[in-house]
């Protein structure tokens, strides 16, 4: 899936997260203008994969992340989109294959290309077979419209169903250290029939950016009070390590996912141009196989 070269690899597992671009109906307080910045940034400082959706803005981030790529080489970057909610139905998760065609040729207009690296069925829906949904992106695949196929927030059994001809290429759901439950519960999976994974909310909501304190612990209340206190623990010793590095703890973080085999790539998402160039710094961290290890036995029991 990567190239030979350790540089390349790295660089290549390196992406953006968009749904702060254009996503008005999703954050507050956010400015087109900021958008634009936000993918020039990320493709000037070669970022490789933009990963973007319908429902970030309703089809607005799309279309600005169209605008942009316009005035830049095609081959230099891929795009992932993903689709589900119907426009046509209120917003209603819907993965019939002609919703799921129209949807492809809706979103190739708005990113004003003519293909689309990873399109996503963003959420199952209850009665599609799932199988028949990613046909319908598979004929596209062959068509040159889409170069793979992926699904998104799919359970381990509805992956499998839609894996059933062997046609999914990624599966993206959330996961992050604090949250592993993928590894254990989708990863044997992929990894027995080659398909790709790449996590959304890498940094959790900006829990693992180091930016919180024990005196936090109400704004988490996904976790115990134990729980809350070991990733605060964890998180002074990814500062000892970012240290060595001259590094963050949140770039320390997404280092370590760069470095793990079983990522494809990782999509932390900006505000503004100033966090791409911070994410973007995560490629100057090589983390030592002892680094690695004490990272990842320090969240283990997540």
């Amino acid at each position: 899936m990567l190239h030979n070269q350790k540089e390349s690899n790295k660089a290549l597992k390196l992406g953006i997260g968009t749904n702060k671009v254009g996503g008005h109906n999703l954050f507050e307080g956010l400015q087109d203008e900021d958008g634009f910045d936000i993918v020039r940034e990320a493709l000037d400082s070669k970022v490789q994969m933009i990963d973007t959706a319908y429902m970030y803005g309703l089809g607005r981030s799309e279309e600005i992340i169209g605008e942009v790529l316009k005035k830049y080489p095609r081959s230099s970057f891929k795009i992932a989109t993903k689709a589900a909610q119907d426009p046509d139905n209120d917003l209603k998760i819907n993965n019939t294959p002609t919703f799921l065609k129209k949807a492809v040729d809706d979103a190739l207009a708005r990113l004003q290309t003519d293909y689309i690296d990873i399109f996503y069925i963003h959420f199952p829906d209850e009665n599609t077979p799932k199988d028949e949904a990613v046909a319908a992106l598979n004929d596209l695949k062959k068509s040159g419209k889409i170069r793979a196929v992926g699904v998104s927030n799919f359970s381990l059994e509805q992956i499998k169903e839609a894996n059933k001809n062997g046609q999914v290429d990624y599966v993206e759901d959330a996961y992050s250290l604090v949250h592993r439950e993928a590894e254990n519960k989708l990863w044997p999976y992929l990894q027995e029939n080659h398909i790709g994974f790449v996590p959304y909310f890498p940094l959790a909501s900006g829990l693992l950016t180091g930016k919180y304190s024990l005196a936090d612990a109400d704004k988490f209340d996904q976790f115990t009070k134990e729980q809350f206190e070991t990733i605060i623990s964890a998180l002074k010793l990814v500062e000892k390590i970012a240290e060595n590095h001259n590094a963050s703890i949140s770039q320390t973080i997404l280092a370590w996912y760069i470095a793990n085999p079983s990522i494809s790539a990782v999509i932390p998402g900006a505000r503004n141009a100033s966090q791409v160039t911070n994410n973007v710094a995560t490629l100057n961290i090589d983390l030592t196989e002892t680094e690695y290890q004490q990272i990842d036995t320090a969240f283990e029991n997540f």
